[in-house]
């Protein structure tokens, strides 16, 4: 465990950094520093590899003020990642990933087929490990990055604000595969963002910072957006966090119907049977989503399948959450969202309407949950 006692970071213009922090960090998870600029969270990060010395106050590794141990140990016992990653550009991406093993004295081959491995994990081809960064895209450097800090088996990853350059989709596939690598490896992640997306969706627990370095609060990510500690938080968090806080109820609460799902050669009668409903879901011999119709023999539409009003992006039940069926249903053509299995294969589907009321039963379940406990 990491454990910050009233640290502050004074400057000698006046400036405060970090002012009276005390915060825990529990092994295992991955604790978010978020906050406006200027409140102090990369400096904190900074704090627990002595990057930056705190002015006043201690800093804690398993007990241990970190102070005893030398700089130089202390910073190859952390992995560190940064914005745009940092690589030695003469350097091969085997050789950045071997770069702090072989300060330890690890051999040349062994560190080679460790890279070789965590390029694998981080989800690199191994044709890539002959390339220097430049010729490589930011999404295959940011998990160069990675790689390179986790070649010595640190038991603490630092990370300021590592995915940042990069385009949106790179983004979310970097954060899923961050989380897929903490569920396999079980580091102690301390993450800066400036993001509450990415906060609330990596964190185990979210520590919000105010400008000048004071703690507004710490939470796990649904507490966060459930209860702020005062306004500062709820005007962080924004206008939409009762949106955010659909991330943390699962879709497979809704009531899905097969009513409007029609198979694309099937006969006239069984479309005709589904005549109450605006629209029908049409489907390929296999189940898959082709597109919405029209009911009647018209629902068919040419061969082409020209007359199919696109059916917008499914969500999987139980897998996706609230938030995702929502955001599918809202963004249909039909305002209705297409739930579909593993495979692709349609389940059902739910409107806008059938989504509110799941939304409204997991809130009031949450609610019998919190007085349960009280």
């Amino acid at each position: 465990m990491i454990r910050m006692e009233s640290v502050t970071k004074r400057y000698p213009d006046g400036t405060v950094a970090v002012d009276r922090l005390s915060l825990e960090i529990p092994e295992r998870s991955i604790t978010v520093l978020v906050g406006p600029s200027g409140c102090g969270k990369t400096t904190t990060l900074r704090m627990i590899n002595r990057m930056v010395e705190p002015t006043e106050g201690a800093v804690f590794l398993d007990g241990v003020d970190i102070r005893e141990r030398p700089v130089t140990a202390l910073r190859r016992s952390m992995g560190y990642v940064i914005q745009n990653a940092g690589l030695f550009p003469h350097r091969t991406v085997l050789d950045n990933i071997a770069t702090v093993p072989r300060l330890l004295g690890v051999g040349r081959r062994e560190c080679r087929v460790r890279a070789g491995e965590l390029m694998d994990r981080v989800g690199l081809d191994a044709a890539l490990g002959r390339r220097y960064p430049y010729q490589l895209s930011g999404g295959q450097r940011q998990r160069v990055g990675v790689a390179r800090a986790l070649a010595a088996d640190p038991p603490v990853l630092l990370m300021d604000e590592p995915f940042s350059a990069v385009d949106p989709v790179v983004r979310k596939d970097l954060q899923g595969e961050l989380l897929r690598l903490q569920d396999d490896l079980g580091k102690t992640v301390v993450f800066v963002t400036h993001d509450i997306d990415e906060a609330v969706r990596l964190g185990t627990r979210v520590a919000v910072l105010r400008k000048g370095g004071g703690l507004a609060q710490v939470a796990p990510p649904a507490d966060l957006l459930a209860d702020p500690a005062d306004e500062f938080v709820e005007d962080f968090l924004g206008a939409d966090r009762g949106i955010r806080r659909l991330s943390f109820f699962p879709s497979s609460a809704v009531r899905l119907t097969t009513t409007p799902v029609v198979r694309i050669d099937a006969t006239a009668e069984r479309m005709a049977a589904a005549e109450g409903v605006p629209r029908l879901l049409m489907t390929d011999a296999e189940g898959r989503p082709l597109g919405w119709g029209e009911p009647g023999p018209r629902a068919a539409g040419d061969p082409d399948g020209r007359r199919l009003v696109p059916y917008g992006r499914p969500f999987t039940p139980g897998v996706d959450s609230l938030r995702v069926a929502l955001d599918r249903a809202v963004l249909s053509p039909t305002g209705w969202a297409v739930a579909v299995d593993a495979d692709g294969r349609v389940v059902g589907v739910v409107s806008q309407a059938a989504i509110g009321e799941a939304i409204r039963a997991s809130r009031a379940r949450e609610t019998e949950e919190a007085g349960a406990e009280r």
